[in-house]
């Protein structure tokens, strides 16, 4: 990827959520200086704030995103704001003129949303080797090769609306966490301690696998055997630790929104959890298609937990089952 291009997709990624931001910033304006009555469409912002959010995503996502994803032939952005919306989500939730909340814990929830952010953003450049744009999903290149043709109009359903429901649903907490205003409670601490350990557990495991990778690719310019699977430290005892400490993460800021009265938002973290489970086999699908380390890799599925970290089953045990 030339350094021109790398530059202009840097320059896009900051300049695209701006339609939104000014819009809102227009609307804050104007309702704290304006003491006449709202006109029809700044007194429905300022009565709908969850379906102003959603407004938000369906135009400047799903539509401009899905625009330049069309002209770019790369969904790539997309992979980014992942790690960007809810932080846009969870400062207006938190400025928007009827949000009420506790002071002390709608902190906490904003720092702790900036360091998951923060955390998930590091981990995704260091993937991409620093790179803005340089690739798109590889689910996203796969359903690109399946739909062929067709792939300019599903991908705005399949890759963006499905978007909208999965991230204003699993962020539904932080709209709670600004809507309710109620002393703090221990279950606040536990909250905060099932985030900070979904943090945690991520950043260690994204980083050991990238630690792995690296060495791989090192390997194989070397022109040597590659190592064919990745079983030490926090994979040891999970095979995909990573997703474990993010859905960690999202079921930590569901306990502050269920300590608030409002354990229905559980339903997003569900959701995630369900998507990541169907994830989780299209990654296992293609680790055994690679030929190198499918045997392993069918060693390990028998001998270490998928999600949740357990002690290992002993191989010499599943050797004598399986005969």
């Amino acid at each position: 990827m030339s350094r021109t291009s790398n530059l202009k997709n840097a320059v896009l990624a900051f300049l695209v959520p701006l339609p939104s931001i000014l819009f809102y910033l227009y609307f804050l304006s104007h309702f704290q200086s304006n003491s006449n009555p709202l006109s029809p469409l700044w007194s429905w912002c300022f009565h709908h704030p969850l379906l102003l959010a959603n407004v938000f995503f369906f135009f400047n996502v799903n539509v401009l995103f899905w625009l330049i994803g069309f002209i770019q032939s790369s969904n790539w952005m997309i992979d980014l704001y992942w790690t960007v919306i809810p932080v846009l989500l969870l400062h207006y939730y938190a400025t928007h003129p009827l949000a009420q909340f506790d002071p002390w814990r709608s902190k906490i929830v904003v720092v702790l949303t900036w360091v998951w952010s923060i955390r998930l953003n590091h981990s995704y450049f260091r993937r991409e080797k620093w790179q803005w744009g340089a690739r798109e999903d590889w689910r996203f290149a796969d359903l690109r090769l399946q739909y062929g043709k067709h792939w300019w109009w599903i991908s705005f359903f399949s890759v963006y609306v499905s978007q909208q429901i999965f991230l204003i649903g699993i962020c539904l907490p932080l709209y709670v966490v600004h809507s309710v205003d109620k002393p703090s409670s221990i279950w606040d601490f536990v909250a905060v301690g099932i985030c900070l350990c979904g943090i945690a557990i991520a950043y260690f495991a994204d980083t050991q696998l990238h630690h792995f990778v690296t060495r791989n690719t090192k390997l194989k310019e070397l022109g040597k055997p590659m190592v064919p699977n990745l079983d030490r430290g926090l994979w040891r005892y999970s095979r995909h630790p990573n997703y474990f400490g993010e859905q960690l993460w999202w079921w930590g800021l569901g306990v502050f929104a269920w300590n608030l009265g409002h354990g229905w938002t559980f339903v997003g973290p569900l959701i995630n959890s369900m998507c990541l489970a169907y994830v989780t086999l299209l990654v296992e699908q293609r680790m055994l298609k690679q030929e190198y380390r499918a045997e392993a890799y069918r060693l390990y599925q028998k001998t270490t937990s998928m999600w949740v970290p357990w002690f290992r089953s002993s191989a010499f045990a599943v050797k004598d089952k399986d005969t």
